[in-house]
């Protein structure tokens, strides 16, 4: 069964207008999507990244180039992932289309990953 990974774009300030017990809500949401998924036999794993920019590296002339980013001004960041695993990609949009962060004007991008070995 091929694996699939669900990358979560969203725009920097999404949750910004959200309460503490609104945002304990949403991330219960998250985790009961999840339990679906793992109750399936199809959660491979998934990880929320941290809000912070990270760096972007990219090679020119003059050698390895780091910089900062992306920063709050940014139209979108990916702000974490899922892997699963789907008998197909009509299979992946199914379960992708039950996660709750379409729901909250998010947009996933979905991409089977190549097998290795």
């Amino acid at each position: 069964m091929p694996n699939y990974m669900l990358l979560l774009h969203e725009q920097p300030s999404d949750f910004s207008q959200y309460s503490a017990e609104d945002m304990q809500a949403v991330i219960a949401e998250y985790v009961a999507w999840r339990h679906s998924i793992e109750s399936q036999g199809k959660f491979v794993h998934a990880e929320k990244l941290k809000d912070e920019g990270g760096k972007h590296l990219s090679m020119t002339d003059a050698g390895l180039r780091v910089t900062d980013g992306p920063y709050a001004e940014a139209a979108e960041v990916i702000g974490g992932y899922f892997a699963i695993s789907a008998d197909s990609y009509d299979d992946a949009v199914k379960l992708a289309a039950e996660c709750p962060h379409l729901k909250y004007g998010g947009r996933i991008e979905l991409r089977e990953i190549e097998p290795t070995g």
